[in-house]
């Protein structure tokens, strides 16, 4: 749906160009990395719901989706969906910013957050909904809105943590870097090493073989020259 709409002039899209739109790393969440025979058993599910074709008469199989005339959809309702599908639940004013390139009644882009809305409501009523509003996640200002197309409805509170997961990232990967510190002291201990003799000596004082500093040219010391320091009051004028 995004290529079709952002890229026409390169669409519909060849297996290999499908499988790289999958696994395309801007402009999706969650980011994935999806291969050939994972990207065709995924597209034959899709066939199999009416909302795709592909064409097989010229060199290479070529992929398009049919979702408009599927279900009955026009361009403005496509290009929210299409956002949303990429991107998860999103506030109306993140729509608007990420439909910018896409087709629309209004030319290219929706012209208010009205228009926005206005899409939203067709899409949610009547009895089979394609999309729903969630409300508001923690620390958010604006509801959010998710598509109904696949398995599952995103909570408010799922949205709202998924940063928190990756927050979490770090804190795991500090565990880990202690877990693996704690088995090599074992192991040392076990061995009869000790850590301290595995530690460089940065300390030149404790070398027996350290060269010692020298001291300051003696030329440049009066005291070490052999010679009385001048007079100072030579160089004072009468």
């Amino acid at each position: 749906m995004e290529k079709g709409a952002t890229t026409p002039d390169h669409y519909p899209l060849s297996t290999n160009a499908l499988v790289n739109a999958c696994n395309q790393k801007s402009n999706r969440e969650p980011v994935v990395t999806y291969d050939e025979r994972t990207t065709l058993d995924a597209l034959m599910n899709v066939r199999q719901e009416g909302l795709a074709r592909t064409n097989g008469s010229g060199r290479a199989d070529k992929h398009r989706h049919i979702l408009s005339d599927a279900l009955g959809l026009d361009v403005d309702q496509v290009a929210l969906l299409a956002v949303m599908m990429l991107r998860g639940p999103q506030s109306a004013g993140e729509l608007k910013t990420r439909t910018e390139r896409y087709p629309t009644s209004h030319g290219s882009g929706f012209e208010s957050l009205d228009d926005i809305d206005a899409v939203l409501t067709g899409l949610a009523d009547g009895g089979d909904p394609f999309v729903v509003n969630i409300g508001r996640g923690s620390g958010q200002s604006q509801d959010r809105w998710a598509h109904l197309l696949g398995e599952g409805v995103p909570l408010p509170d799922d949205v709202a943590t998924s940063s928190a997961v990756a927050d979490s990232a770090g804190s795991t990967l500090t565990q880990r870097v202690t877990e693996l510190e704690e088995r090599l002291a074992r192991l040392e201990a076990a061995l009869g090493v000790s850590n301290t003799d595995t530690q460089p000596d940065n300390h030149a004082d404790t070398n027996p073989h350290a060269e010692p500093v020298p001291d300051a040219d003696p030329r440049h010391n009066p005291e070490n020259s052999g010679h009385p320091a001048p007079d100072p009051s030579r160089f004072v004028e009468d």
